[in-house]
């Protein structure tokens, strides 16, 4: 079951064995697994996109205050 989330701040994911790219600020489903999360979202064209991080990144940007799960 996703969650959704407010992202703000720089929160990044790596696109394969590439560079760090950034998630736009703004409201993400997260969908949480064991060791990792599966982030969704739509950017300003209406485009979807998702990524994977780790489960260690996903609460450190938690505890940074760069992520927060909504209640809804």
């Amino acid at each position: 079951m996703s969650q959704h989330a407010i992202f703000r701040g720089e929160v990044c994911f790596r696109a394969g064995d590439g560079v760090l790219m950034p998630v736009p600020d703004g409201e993400v489903d997260v969908e949480l697994a064991d060791d990792s999360v599966t982030l969704s979202w739509r950017d300003g064209e209406g485009n979807a996109s998702s990524a994977a991080i780790t489960r260690d990144e996903f609460e450190r940007y938690q505890r940074e205050g760069k992520i927060r799960l909504l209640d809804h």
